[in-house]
């Protein structure tokens, strides 16, 4: 029997709402993973993969899921307390960034070792600059007035898709960390393919939820 078109979109919101959960619970697992073999405290070094991966793992995916419409952890609330959740979550991801950076540049500092030498500090360099500017681009959602050749849903869709640039960055530069010797001497078989799984599996939900939930405010805006 074929299935309604009713159907067929109850199982695809479904699906949405699924994946958008383990989304939730591979940025989370990860981030801890992350915590227990960094254990934070014991080296200088420490901080940055914990850092890091708060900021790109758990906290920007956060920001991001929360405009979801079938996985958001604020659905129940209005629009207004998603938008100064995801500022919040943003400015918190930002700042464990540049404070993993600022530890791992001082780290090298002190160990004379070479800085931004690697495919993983520039491309975790260019993610922190990236992500300090596209927080300063968010600041046109909230004085539109001061763009007056934008409409608002212009800046909401370059916003959104700059955005997802951004976080795209952070999980390559994840991947890469995830290549380097620290990590690869600390994390072997099964459990090291399954670390590069994660940002993949969570980028791909974004990508899916970012547009989703552009395309579910274009539907419900009169």
């Amino acid at each position: 029997m074929a299935l309604t078109l009713e159907t067929e979109s109850q199982i695809y919101r479904s699906l949405r709402a699924v994946f958008g959960a383990t989304a939730h619970l591979v940025s989370l697992g990860f981030t801890v993973f992350v915590a227990v073999i960094a254990r934070p405290g014991s080296s200088l070094f420490s901080w940055h993969p914990l850092l890091m991966s708060l900021a790109f793992s758990l906290l920007m995916t956060e920001a991001l899921l929360a405009f979801s419409p079938e996985s958001s952890l604020l659905r129940p609330f209005s629009r207004k307390a998603k938008v100064r959740f995801h500022w919040a979550l943003q400015l918190l991801a930002l700042l464990c960034a540049m404070l993993g950076l600022a530890f791992i540049s001082y780290n090298k500092y002190i160990n004379g070792k070479a800085h931004f030498a690697t495919w993983h500090s520039l491309t975790g360099l260019l993610t922190v600059l990236y992500a300090s500017m596209q927080c300063m681009g968010g600041l046109a959602l909230l004085y539109p007035k001061l763009f007056k050749n934008w409409t608002l849903a212009k800046l909401k869709l370059y916003h959104a898709t700059s955005g997802l640039i951004g976080y795209l960055l952070g999980c390559a530069s994840l991947m890469l960390g995830m290549c380097s010797l620290w990590f690869t001497t600390s994390v072997t078989g099964v459990s090291w393919y399954l670390s590069m799984l994660s940002p993949v599996l969570t980028s791909l939900v974004i990508m899916s939820q970012v547009s989703n939930a552009y395309l579910y405010r274009k539907r419900i805006q009169p």
